[in-house]
C-alpha cells in the first residue's frame, strides 16, 4: 500500500561515507528534534505565523531527505510550497504528516539508526 517509509540504499550510502556510529547519531536527532517541528508547524499554523510554518517544514523536509525518507520529505516540502493557505485547505495535511513521521521513526528504529 505505502512506499518504504525509508530508503535503505540511501542510509547504507551515508553509513559507508559518514560511518554507521554517525548516521545512528544522525538518525537520533533527528528523531528527537522531529517531534518539536511537527509542534512547531501546528503553532505556527493555530498562530497564523507563516514564516514559523515554512521554516519547520522546510527543516523537517531537509532532515527527512537525508535518510531517505522520501514520503515524508514530499508530505513537508508540500506543506512548505504551500505554506498556510494550503495547510488549511487540505483537511488532515498535519495529521498526515505526523503519521508518516510515525513510519519514519518506527522504520529507523527497525534499522538500528534510532
Amino acid at each position: 500500500m505505502h512506499a518504504e517509509p525509508v530508503d535503505r540504499a540511501t542510509l547504507d550510502e551515508l553509513a559507508a561515507s559518514l560511518g554507521q556510529g554517525f548516521v545512528a547519531e544522525l538518525a537520533g536527532t533527528f528523531l528527537a528534534e522531529a517531534p518539536a517541528l511537527l509542534g512547531a508547524l501546528r503553532r505556527a499554523l493555530a498562530d497564523g505565523d507563516a514564516e514559523s510554518f515554512r521554516r519547520a517544514a522546510h527543516t523537517l523536509k531537509s532532515n527527512a531527505h537525508t535518510f531517505g525518507a522520501a514520503g515524508l520529505g514530499a508530505r513537508a516540502n508540500a506543506l512548505e510550497q504551500g505554506g498556510l493557505a494550503h495547510a488549511r485547505a487540505t483537511a488532515g495535511a498535519l495529521d498526515d504528516l505526523e503519521r508518516e513521521y510515525e513510519r519514519v521513526a518506527r522504520a529507523l528504529a527497525e534499522l538500528g539508526h534510532g
